[in-house]
């Protein structure tokens, strides 16, 4: 691990303390040029002194404003303090999680995996247009039908057309038939530049796409293609219950990944991480920032470094190993509630090493999904799936109670 370690309580408030020192003092230097400031005095007490035992509501309270990309040289300096942490976050992120070689990244927190996924749509989309000469209309984004509705979003604003591949109806997996069938339809309408976005871990069943399908076909078909990867919810489950490092940076066609730490890692909302090869997000430079110390390629601009700051204080207090052992407690809890299923003739998808289990909507009933909260796959019209997530807080003894209903109604 070159970033991520284990840090007690006492040196994480030390070092976020530290960071903060380091940032710009209002009260001590008369700041004239930049309207982000510290929250209103009048409103948030930045003296009071229960912030000496709240490094992150101190940092929310100090205000840092992370604009721009810090893993590319220049930036704001007022607020390099705070801002060393979030590289120090990406760094965990990049080269201890994701594989990727030691500096050979750029990335920022995002407000999300929505955000994230449109940037990296974005940035693949100019790169077709500057170094081909590409026309929008000969882009797509592909995907399979299970992935996250923040492509059609992309492909909204970015005005690209949206492939999807269908999904088998039990493994929930792309063919190669498939793709080939898709890619040989998008090529018949003028299409010759792909976005692919493959899934690690989908929203509604937790299922982990074979990148190399994808790959495969779209190297004999000869066409030109990006890959990234929409872990907003897998990025950081995957990569510890399995051995896949085909949907990490170790696969050499794989260009970025997103991760949302406020799914997860329980982080607070507006806390999605994008990470891109080094030199990639060059392409969305905007040079019209010129008051921007570094300029700025994210498409969220201004953006909370508290929010930053959290992330980072999560990792470094359970540590790689302490976050390992953690989701191997949800993966047994996910396999013993397969297990039950089972045994009842319950029919559900789950993809092994993922947190989620995904119940045929024939077996609940309305007012079960209701009482237990269950999520199904769509609320316009008949669903057919209700997920279910096995959360840290989700412990067997609160799994048994609703197994007792599913068994009294099936």
């Amino acid at each position: 691990m070159n970033y991520w370690r284990k840090l007690t309580r006492k040196e994480i408030s030390e070092r976020i303390k530290d960071a903060l020192s380091k940032n710009v003092d209002y009260h001590e230097r008369s700041i004239l040029g930049i309207p982000a400031s510290h929250l209103d005095e009048n409103v948030f007490n930045k003296d009071a002194t229960f912030l000496n035992n709240a490094p992150f509501l101190k940092t929310m309270v100090d205000n840092p404003n992370h604009i721009g990309c810090h893993t590319m040289g220049d930036s704001e300096p007022f607020f390099a303090g705070t801002q060393k942490l979030e590289q120090e976050l990406l760094g965990i992120v990049a080269e201890d999680i994701l594989k990727c070689n030691q500096g050979q990244y750029d990335g920022y927190v995002a407000s999300g995996g929505t955000e994230a996924n449109i940037q990296a749509i974005w940035i693949y989309r100019n790169l077709f247009k500057k170094e081909f000469g590409a026309n929008y209309n000969e882009m797509c984004i592909l995907c399979s039908n299970d992935s996250h509705y923040s492509m059609y979003k992309a492909g909204n604003i970015l005005n690209l057309d949206v492939v999807t591949i269908p999904v088998t109806e039990n493994s929930r997996a792309i063919t190669r038939e498939s793709v080939e069938k898709h890619i040989r339809s998008a090529k018949a309408e003028g299409k010759k530049y792909f976005i692919v976005v493959a899934n690690m871990m989908t929203t509604m069943f937790g299922s982990v796409d074979d990148i190399n399908v994808y790959t495969e076909a779209l190297i004999m078909s000869g066409v030109h293609f990006r890959i990234h990867i929409d872990a907003a919810f897998g990025g950081f489950v995957y990569p510890f219950s399995s051995n896949d490092g085909a949907m990490t940076f170790e696969n050499k066609h794989v260009s970025s990944v997103t991760l949302d730490a406020h799914k997860m890692l329980q982080a607070p909302f507006g806390t999605g991480i994008f990470i891109a090869r080094k030199g990639l997000i060059d392409y969305v430079f905007t040079n019209e920032a010129q008051y921007v110390s570094g300029l700025d390629a994210t498409l969220i601009g201004s953006r909370s470094g508290a929010n930053a700051i959290a992330v980072w204080m999560i990792l470094q207090t359970y540590g790689p190993h302490d976050w390992f052992e953690k989701i191997h407690v949800l993966n047994y809890r996910s396999n013993w509630l397969c297990n039950q299923l089972k045994e009842m003739g319950v029919d559900f998808y789950h993809y092994a090493g993922s947190n989620i289990v995904t119940i045929r909507a024939k077996h609940i009933n309305k007012e079960l999904a209701q009482k237990y909260g269950l999520v199904p796959d769509k609320h316009d019209g008949k669903p057919m799936w209700y997920k279910i997530v096995i959360m840290g807080h989700v412990h067997i003894d609160h799994l048994n109670p609703f197994l007792d209903e599913l068994k009294a109604i099936n």
